[in-house]
């Protein structure tokens, strides 16, 4: 689901003192910190960045028994034009790599967002979400649990590449890479620029800024050919990645930069064993990748619609191929019972589980609502905690579940799919 909407009131509450308030949110996110990972270290080192007072929200530890790391890449695709600004004559794409690190000694924790990055979600995540609070958070400060370009363990390990949802950026998507990745997998987060709200690249380049914002204004599902162009535009992306993958694990080095990459990157993956698993749009990207690419064996979408919006109102949009006929690999479709646009998914989701062969499950998670699956379901409650998001500002981006239930819950269904299917070990 998309919503990029001009800026509007974030319901958040009058200012109150800032002491009271970074207690607040360190007492919000103290069940989200468990010892795994080294939380207490974490903790202390973000509570050191919130020298100016604003809240500094926490990502909830990975509880599997690897330390990971991570880096980024840069990856441009030359045969094929930017289908957002035509001035751009590359496809560029930033993801992020989440893998089980050989060791971390000497290496330091990585931001959740780079400061650029940071910068700009400040801006134009309460145009996204005008639920979100326009001030008091230091989104640059908040740390990940995976240290920065630490050397990978040199096993063979299955890939589960992530898309995120339409103008959310693959930050969203770390809490569920950290887990699957200290479990034994490597997570590849995928940025779509044109679509993310922003992607901060290397460097400035002639044909765009250091930083690139989302194109997107309104819901993509109000205009059948725009958003046709943005799975198309995704679809690509993530087969693209797959293939620059492939170099990486066969001893090249896809990065455009050459940048040098963590020792034991390459040896790591193995893509004989691919996922892919995507929320909204991403869900949808997901799904319609995994009829259309066989390298992937199974697939997750997390509240993805599988047709077109109608190209007449009061008509049905057409089903996506992979609902249309299905498919012989396992997809796992996870709702919640408080999506706003429940009964829109409910055709082309129906659709897909009348085929047979039992390719298809389905999971709902209770009390929740569509961005629960993502970093939100534990930094919303933190905000709200924080008296910095109302708590109707809550239930409409992750409803009134407990972070306590829902991290856990869409954790262990993730991994409990891909362990069944893409087994780590």
């Amino acid at each position: 689901m998309f919503r990029t909407q001009a800026p509007g009131r974030d319901g958040a509450t009058p200012a109150m003192d800032r002491r009271t308030v970074t207690k607040s949110a360190a007492l919000a996110g103290a069940l989200l910190l468990a010892s795994a990972g080294g939380g207490g270290g974490i903790a202390r080192a973000q509570d050191r960045r919130a020298a100016a007072g604003d809240v500094v929200v926490r990502l909830p530890a990975p509880t599997g028994p690897h330390r990971t790391g991570v880096t980024t890449l840069y990856l441009v695709d030359r045969s094929r034009r930017d289908p957002w600004d035509r001035a751009i004559p590359v496809r560029e794409v930033m993801v992020t790599v989440f893998y089980p690190a050989r060791a971390v000694g000497g290496h330091r924790l990585a931001p959740w967002m780079t400061a650029d990055a940071a910068a700009s979600y400040q801006e134009t995540a309460p145009a996204i979400h005008p639920e979100l609070p326009r001030t008091g958070v230091r989104w640059a400060a908040t740390m990940t649990h995976s240290y920065a370009d630490a050397p990978a363990r040199p096993v063979r390990r299955p890939v589960l590449l992530y898309s995120p949802g339409g103008g959310d950026p693959r930050t969203l998507g770390t809490g569920i890479a950290e887990e699957l990745a200290g479990r034994g997998y490597v997570v590849v987060t995928i940025d779509h620029p044109g679509d993310a709200s922003e992607v901060d690249f290397p460097d400035k380049a002639n044909h765009r800024n250091k930083v690139r914002d989302t194109v997107l204004r309104g819901d993509p599902r109000t205009d059948p050919d725009l958003f046709r162009t943005v799975i198309a535009t995704r679809i690509a992306d993530t087969r693209f990645v797959l293939d620059q993958l492939a170099v990486l694990a066969s001893g090249g080095n896809p990065d455009a930069c050459g940048r040098a990459l963590p020792e034991g990157l390459g040896r790591a993956l193995d893509m004989r064993r691919v996922g892919v698993y995507g929320h909204s749009a991403g869900g949808t990207t997901a799904a319609q990748a995994l009829y259309e690419d066989r390298r992937i064996r199974a697939a997750v979408t997390m509240e993805g619609f599988l047709d077109h919006p109608p190209q007449t109102p009061g008509t049905e949009g057409e089903l996506f191929p992979v609902a249309r006929y299905g498919v012989d690999r396992p997809l796992l479709l996870l709702g919640t019972d408080g999506f706003s646009e429940k009964r829109q998914l409910e055709r082309s989701w129906s659709a897909m589980l009348a085929h047979g062969k039992g390719h298809t499950g389905r999971r709902q998670l209770a009390d929740a609502r569509h961005w629960v699956f993502t970093d939100h379901a534990a930094t919303v409650p933190q905000l709200q905690a924080a008296g910095l998001m109302t708590a109707a500002g809550r239930d409409k981006l992750v409803g009134t579940v407990a972070p306590a239930t829902s991290v856990p819950w869409v954790r262990h269904c993730l991994l409990s799919f891909f362990t069944r299917h893409l087994p780590s070990h």
